[in-house]
């Protein structure tokens, strides 16, 4: 909430939450607290550990990609930042 009330102080449009993974539950916490739009990035080591799952046949790419993404818009990102972006247009994962 510290670092919040700071953002806001200095004027910021949007405030943004990374890792977003890790931390759905202050992604919620600011939504709830926020009258600017809430960001979340999903790191590159989150993009990488799904890869690795996906590679290694531990995971469906696609299932996991998704589903890690409904939970940060779940908690209450407005929106998302992602490498998988790329993936997701290309293989037409959002349609």
């Amino acid at each position: 909430m510290y670092e919040l009330e700071l953002d806001l102080e200095e004027g910021a449009d949007i405030v943004m939450v990374k890792p977003s993974l890790a931390y759905l539950d202050i992604i919620r916490t600011f939504k709830d607290n926020s009258p600017v739009p809430v960001a979340a990035y999903n790191v590159s080591g989150e993009y990488s550990a799904a890869k690795i799952m996906a590679k290694q046949g531990l995971a469906e790419e696609k299932r996991l990609v998704l589903e890690n993404l409904t939970s940060i818009f779940r908690a209450g990102a407005d929106m998302v930042l992602t490498y998988h972006l790329r993936d997701a247009l290309k293989n037409g994962w959002l349609e």
